[in-house]
């Protein structure tokens, strides 16, 4: 046994209990964020021996396609080209549904924003775009999947007045919203299904933290796993000053 396999070996067990559902790949980025010199192949043999394997998941669902069999959908080109949004939802310890509005920039991956409220509708949606166009600039599209908030007039309408364009398709067919699927099937998979949460305030904290570490910590498999967004550290200059 190497001399560092015990503390290795620790602290993959250490990153299996945070983040249950990440396989080896993920734990091996996080392992050399970390410090570690270690290779993919080296942390799949010893989570191999120690019993650390992803549970089984449920069946994937298959895509949705339109009836000449294709599947529309504008590729993001650049980081303010499209953000997608779409909706969440999940349960309080006592029962009383929640939803969650997820915003995300298609081409960095990144998540914007995920607004936890009891109830979610086109007002809602037109103050969470607001507050991130004043931040971030207004994107070139916004995509998202059908469902009442989503064709209501009134968003659909100040989209347009903003001078974003909306990636629709005309009633009959669908939203092809590929990026959102998968990221609330990852929520639901890495957080969701692994929380209760008591009154919502705590659902509101617990998410919020949880999509700060998605976008500077999650190693993105699509990104060569590396975070979308990984948090910038800026050392101080700590020497005295000459007068």
């Amino acid at each position: 046994m190497r001399a560092d396999e015990e503390r290795l070996i620790a602290d993959m067990i250490e990153l299996a209990r945070q983040h249950g559902r990440y396989g080896y790949r993920r734990v091996a980025a996080l392992l050399r964020d970390a410090g570690w010199q270690v290779n993919d192949k080296r942390v799949e043999r010893l989570g191999r021996r120690e019993g650390l394997k992803v549970p089984m998941k449920q069946p994937k669902k298959g895509r949705l396609w339109l009836n000449d069999g294709s599947c529309v959908r504008l590729q993001p080109e650049y980081r303010n080209h499209v953000w997608p949004y779409g909706f969440g939802h999940h349960r309080t310890d006592a029962g009383r549904a929640f939803r969650t509005l997820n915003i995300l920039n298609e081409y960095s991956r990144e998540c914007l924003a995920i607004r936890v409220k009891r109830k979610l509708n086109p007002t809602e949606v037109i103050d969470a775009l607001t507050d991130l166009f004043i931040l971030r600039g207004v994107p070139g599209c916004i995509r998202s999947d059908n469902g009442p908030e989503f064709i209501a007039e009134a968003v659909r309408d100040w989209i347009k007045a903003t001078g974003a364009k909306t990636a629709y398709i005309e009633p009959g067919s669908l939203w092809e919203n590929g990026c959102c699927e998968s990221f609330n099937g990852r929520m639901r998979d890495e957080l969701l299904n692994g929380e209760i949460f008591y009154p919502l305030r705590a659902a509101q904290i617990i998410i919020e933290s949880w999509r700060k570490h998605c976008n500077t910590k999650r190693p993105h498999s699509a990104l060569g796993y590396r975070p979308p967004a990984p948090e910038a550290i800026v050392l101080m200059d700590r020497r005295p000053i000459m007068h």
